[in-house]
């Protein structure tokens, strides 16, 4: 593979898109999570949930930066490495951005620095009423992204005027099918996301003996709310996987990995490509269930990868790949969030037993599996769209900035690499630091802007 400037600038996008979207996946949940316990304490007056909220509010500060910084960068890369794209659809991909700045951000802007600093400053209902802005604004917010990204993947309401996209309706940017299933999806995961890290954080404390009514209630809440959500986002995935076979065949081959077309079609699990013979090295499938799957028929003909122009095929093994990772994380949480909904009830939680410490274990090490099923969902999306920036209007080859040389785009992946390296893992650091201390570690002596934001370890 020739380290070119077109190759070096998808791996740059690649690597900071890769972290950048770790921490809002993780945020979107965490302020609908905050608000939900605000309104739980100002409706109950149990202090169990003004603990968690503060304990959860420390955690969400350092996600929240951490994932501005990141997105920073997103946009210089906009200038620096994609300027063909930035001058070709700007006058589509600009008001969408701007957008987002003018509602998301204005939103998140005002009410956070209540959140954060104002609870001894305002009303409690006024404070909730902070609280519940900062979760729309991170919610709207990922709306105008996915509006965006949404229109380069099928693009629609545009006219070419010389080399440029222009908007031609508006409204069916923003009424697209595609898009109000996309974006469910991405919310939905966000919240999955969230719910298994609380669930996680409860189950890890039960097992240390630790925080014994906080770890219950997390436990119980983010289980609850996973088992709820999980067989929607099954649902909302099956119709994305729709929009792919109607609008992406090129993708929708790549992900199901048949080469050539079958009828009735098998589900592959596990394959390797051999390109230059157009067929499968190696496959492991399941008879006529890839019909089901795709169709919900047994009897459909599903297109194969030769069914695409060769110069229009994605790379193989990512989409393949990353969508059977994904598919299989949101049976884990499945598992996970169903057999824990029983579990806790059958072990009478509220009585101060536990459930089986095996289950406790299951629970804790599944932190990740959101953060897994989104990066891996996302690769699916994106390089699966190749080799179109626009599908099926501009190729990612001509949105590369012309003049960009292969040294300056070498020379800023590294730049990226090095500043990553050093600033997430302090930022992962102290939310570790964080979840370690738990809930009520603090004292609650003030506002946090007297405190800096740093919390006082209680003497013990």
């Amino acid at each position: 593979m020739e380290l070119d400037p077109l190759i070096l600038s998808r791996i740059q996008f690649a690597f900071t898109m890769t972290f950048h979207i770790i921490f809002p996946s993780f945020t979107i949940g965490l302020a609908a999570w905050l608000a939900t316990l605000e309104g739980l304490s100002l409706a109950t007056s149990r202090p169990i949930y003004r603990e968690l909220f503060d304990f959860w509010l420390r955690i969400f500060v350092i996600a929240f930066v951490m994932g501005i910084v990141s997105g920073i960068v997103m946009a210089f890369q906009f200038g620096t490495n994609w300027s063909a794209l930035s001058a070709r659809t700007g006058p589509i991909q600009g008001p969408l951005l701007a957008y987002e700045s003018f509602t998301a951000f204005l939103l998140e802007a005002t009410f956070f620095g209540v959140m954060v600093f104002g609870r001894q400053r305002v009303s409690r209902g006024v404070y909730f009423f902070s609280c519940l802005m900062v979760a729309i604004g991170t919610t709207v917010s990922s709306f105008w992204i996915l509006a965006n990204n949404t229109w380069m993947q099928v693009p629609v309401g545009y006219a070419m005027q010389g080399n440029q996209f222009v908007p031609t309706d508006w409204g069916a940017i923003f009424s697209s099918e595609v898009l109000w299933v996309r974006f469910p999806h991405m919310i939905l995961a966000a919240y999955l996301t969230t719910a298994f890290c609380v669930a996680a954080t409860g189950a890890w404390y039960t097992l240390r003996h630790r925080h014994a009514e906080g770890a219950r209630v997390m436990l119980r809440m983010g289980l609850g709310l996973a088992a709820v959500l999980i067989p929607l986002q099954l649902v909302i995935g099956h119709l994305n996987g729709e929009y792919v076979e109607a609008h992406q065949p090129s993708k929708f081959t790549a992900i199901e990995g048949r080469w050539q077309t079958e009828q009735p079609a098998r589900l592959l699990l596990l394959a390797w490509p051999d390109e230059a013979a157009e067929r499968n090295a190696f496959e492991i499938g399941v008879p006529v269930m890839g019909s089901f799957f795709d169709s919900l028929t047994f009897d459909s003909r599903e297109p194969g990868i030769v069914t695409v122009p060769v110069n229009e095929r994605p790379p193989f093994l990512v989409p393949f790949y990353g969508f059977r990772i994904m598919v299989g994380m949101g049976l884990v949480m499945l598992f996970v969030s169903w057999s824990g909904v029983w579990l806790t009830r059958r072990a009478r939680m509220d009585k101060g037993r536990a459930p089986p410490r095996w289950f406790l274990w299951a629970t804790a090490i599944s932190f990740p599996s959101g953060f897994i099923a989104i990066v891996a969902g996302w690769f699916t999306a994106e390089i699966g769209r190749q080799p179109w920036v626009v599908f099926g209007a501009l190729r990612t080859a001509d949105a590369v900035t012309p003049s960009l040389t292969t040294s300056a785009a070498l020379t800023s992946l590294l730049v990226y690499v090095a500043l990553y390296s050093l600033i997430f893992p302090a930022g992962t650091y102290y939310i570790w630091r964080a979840l370690r201390a738990g809930p009520g570690a603090e004292k609650i002596t003030g506002d946090p802007v007297d405190r800096g934001l740093v919390v006082e370890p209680a003497r013990v």
